[in-house]
C-alpha cells in the first residue's frame, strides 16, 4: 500500500533552517510528481511546492520562493524540502502528497515551529 512518511520537523529560531524528508513506498515513486503542503492552526492547507517526477520542473508558493527548495532522490524514493530563512509565519504542520490514478495520498505530517 502507498505510504508517505515525513520527518525532519522541529523547533527552530527565526532565520534558521530545516530540511524535511518524505519517504515513499508502495508505488513507483519516479513516475509521479510530489507535493509539499502545510497547514497552520486555524488556516486551510496550502500548497508549498511541487516537483515533476524526474525533478526537472518545480513550483513554489510566492510566500516561500527564494527561501525553500524542493528536491527528490528517485533512487531513495524520497522527496525533500530545504527551508532556509524561516519565519514565524512558516509555523505549520507540513505534509507530503502524491496523486496516483486520481487518488490523493497524504503523509501524517511533521510539525515545524519557528519561534524565538
Amino acid at each position: 500500500q502507498v505510504q508517505l512518511v515525513e520527518s525532519g520537523g522541529g523547533l527552530v529560531q527565526p532565520g534558521g533552517s530545516l530540511r524535511l524528508s518524505c519517504a515513499a513506498s508502495g508505488f513507483t515513486f519516479s513516475n509521479y510528481a510530489m507535493h509539499w503542503y502545510r497547514q497552520a492552526p486555524g488556516k486551510e492547507r496550502e500548497l508549498v511546492a511541487n516537483i515533476h517526477s524526474l525533478g526537472v520542473n518545480t513550483n513554489y508558493a510566492d510566500s516561500v520562493k527564494g527561501r525553500f527548495t524542493i528536491s527528490r532522490d528517485n533512487a531513495k524514493n524520497t522527496v525533500y524540502l530545504q527551508m532556509n530563512s524561516l519565519k514565524p509565519e512558516d509555523t505549520a504542520v507540513y505534509y507530503c502528497k502524491a496523486v496516483i490514478w486520481g487518488r490523493e495520498y497524504w503523509g501524517q505530517g511533521t510539525q515545524v515551529t519557528v519561534s524565538s
